[in-house]
């Protein structure tokens, strides 16, 4: 049997698109791979900050994770995603620079949870930052038009001088799933016609059980969107007991 030649590695389906970060990544994380159940390749785009890209994004910010993107591409990674929701915004310059499915963010689930809850209800997002999440980004990812509820991280302590400001690398994490659950029950108690949570920001799935536990709601986040993209691209032949076959 020949077997084709071309990429360096071989078996890494899915590539995410680094920011350089060195606060911990708990399991759950998608920089964390020991919680994932199938191979990741990592590219990490030197000296690009949570905080440049959540309040500081441009033109130029994008032009390293392109490359990076193209170099995960060559490897033979057969989708792409990223280590912060916040990509959104430039979800379609990456997806236009190579030939594998990208999805830059888990707020590209907005659609899809919003058609599958009753009409009157709503999605809420949980972000790192409420203020910094814009239309800009919603529209980016095609779901600027759906009813969505959001709270964020911006006012809580831990989260915000570790993730969002990068004062420091060690973190509490008991303190952080306080923090986040705090912030999943202030969202759900001011709109009570929530009916699932996107976590938007790569940080919180660790959490995600804890989220669903208090509130009692189905909870999407990035490492769900990447389980179910990596599922897509490697579909296996099912196995199964068929009455009267043999």
């Amino acid at each position: 049997m020949i077997l084709k030649g071309g990429p360096n590695i071989c078996g890494v389906t899915i590539g995410v698109l680094c920011l350089d970060s060195s606060f911990p990544k708990p399991p759950g994380h998608i920089k964390n791979p020991s919680g994932l159940d199938f191979p990741v390749l990592y590219e990490t785009v030197k000296g690009a900050s949570v905080a440049e890209l959540i309040k500081r994004p441009s033109v130029e910010f994008i032009k390293p994770f392109i490359k990076a993107a193209q170099r995960l591409e060559a490897e033979g990674v057969r989708a792409i995603t990223g280590s912060c929701g916040f990509l959104a915004l430039y979800q379609r310059q990456l997806a236009d620079a190579v030939s594998v499915p990208v999805f830059a963010s888990s707020l590209i689930q907005v659609a899809m949870v919003y058609h599958m809850l009753g009409a009157e209800k709503q999605v809420g997002i949980l972000t790192a930052s409420a203020p910094d999440l814009t239309q800009q980004h919603l529209q980016a990812v095609g779901v600027d038009n759906i009813p969505v509820a959001i709270a964020g991280m911006e006012a809580y302590d831990e989260f915000r001088q570790v993730i969002l400001e990068g004062q420091r690398s060690d973190m509490d994490i008991v303190k952080i799933e306080q923090e986040v659950l705090s912030a999943a029950k202030q969202l759900v108690d001011a709109h009570p016609n929530v009916g699932a949570i996107i976590l938007e920001c790569t940080d919180m799935p660790p959490y995600a059980y804890a989220i669903q536990q208090l509130t009692g709601l189905p909870v999407f986040d990035l490492t769900t969107l990447t389980t179910m993209v990596y599922h897509a691209v490697t579909r296996n032949v099912y196995q199964g007991i068929m009455p009267g076959v043999s």
